[in-house]
């Protein structure tokens, strides 16, 4: 497997390049802004992208979907429940200077979902809370979190939509029931792993509300 990550826009957020060693079809995991950086690192790694996946629908993450949709002619992907953030107001989103609206989803994610990419394979995990749609993508060893889960700390609920309780049961039933080693990629700051957010995070580790 091929892993990349570029970072990008004000919000410094975390754009993951997915690639098969086998196949060499890619995804990508919220491409947020800079669209031509994300391709310059596709381009580099020698990879095609066949699908564009998102993690939720705020601006930071989704603001180069419509530059590497037209680029790549890739599927574009989302969940249902966030598809109304995709339609904004360019005065609201000056804070990304290159940000477009992306296009219509050609595919809603779900639970339970399977994403291919070549000879890889990642499961849908509906982690709502960030947002109404908010989702992550397990597979590999990996577990790509977007805003619910980040080295130490968790996603904002003060957005419209955001929901404090269907977040923290989000993250202790979806995803600190994932395996220890399970590598957190998350959509802002360092990576991290499952056992060591369920063990320290303050919000949710058990070592901290065991004190």
């Amino acid at each position: 497997m091929i892993l990349k990550v570029v970072v990008v826009g004000p919000y410094q957020e975390n754009t993951y390049i997915i690639g098969s060693d086998e196949t060499k079809e890619a995804a990508l995991v919220d491409p947020g802004a800079q669209w031509q950086s994300i391709m310059k690192a596709v381009e580099d790694a020698g990879l095609k992208v066949k699908m564009i996946l998102t993690t939720h629908g705020h601006e930071d993450h989704i603001g180069a979907v419509a530059d590497m949709v037209e680029a790549t002619d890739a599927i574009f992907a989302i969940h249902e429940n966030d598809a109304y953030m995709l339609d904004r107001n360019p005065d609201s989103t000056s804070v990304i200077p290159d940000f477009r609206s992306p296009p219509e989803p050609d595919r809603y994610l779900k639970e339970g979902d399977s994403i291919e990419i070549g000879d890889l394979s990642f499961q849908v995990i509906e982690t709502h809370g960030h947002t109404p749609g908010g989702v992550s993508f397990y597979g590999h060893g990996l577990v790509f979190t977007g805003d619910t889960l980040f080295r130490g700390s968790v996603g904002r609920t003060d957005f419209e939509g955001g929901d404090w309780e269907q977040l923290m049961e989000s993250i202790k039933t979806r995803l600190l029931t994932l395996p220890d080693d399970t590598v957190v990629l998350p959509g802002h700051g360092p990576q991290s792993t499952i056992g060591a957010e369920r063990q320290w995070n303050p919000f949710v580790g058990e070592q901290v509300q065991s004190q």
